[in-house]
């Protein structure tokens, strides 16, 4: 199943007396279009964000697994935000940075459960643990995004017709 965000289609200038939505797909041509300014915007607060992460890791006692992980998700939302969608590096690194993001996400919790630090439902930031959860966490977030973002402009590009919705009445989706 392909998903569409709501700025692929475009509303038309009546809505009839039942109340159905008629959905109608924008060109083409806008998949390959460079990204929007919201986009770009989100990509550079996140990339500020984990540059941030970066730089603090210095001091850490493992920060050679820290800096690659926070210096890969920052180079991934730079690129992003500049280029198109299908710029070929960034899958890999953003492949790379969501596996090391879930091994360390992994390390953490089981360090957190073995030595009782917080507990894994714990926002005490005071905790290392903690915020190594919640750094580690947003990283295989925004990877998993950027994927799924990049495998949809992907597979809509590749010439083949989806299937999207004409319209929707009460609830019931029906397919063209």
């Amino acid at each position: 199943m392909k998903f569409y965000s709501p700025l692929d289609y475009v509303r038309p200038q009546t809505c009839s007396s039942n109340c159905h939505l008629t959905l109608r797909k924008k060109n083409a041509e806008k998949m390959d279009a460079k990204p929007t300014k919201l986009f770009t915007l989100c990509s550079l607060l996140m990339a500020l964000i984990f540059a941030y992460s970066t730089s603090v890791q210095f001091n850490d006692s493992d920060w050679y697994f820290w800096i690659p992980l926070y210096a890969s998700a920052c180079v991934v939302h730079l690129m992003n935000m500049h280029y198109k969608f299908d710029y070929k590096p960034t899958k890999p690194i953003a492949k790379l940075a969501l596996c090391l993001g879930i091994f360390l996400f992994i390390k953490v919790v089981l360090e957190d459960f073995v030595n009782g630090i917080a507990g894994f439902w714990s926002l005490d930031l005071r905790e290392r643990v903690v915020r190594e959860k919640i750094g580690s966490g947003l990283v295989v977030i925004s990877m998993l995004l950027h994927l799924e973002a990049l495998s949809i402009t992907r597979e809509s590009t590749k010439g083949n017709k989806p299937k999207f919705p004409i319209h929707v009445e009460y609830g019931e989706i029906n397919y063209h």
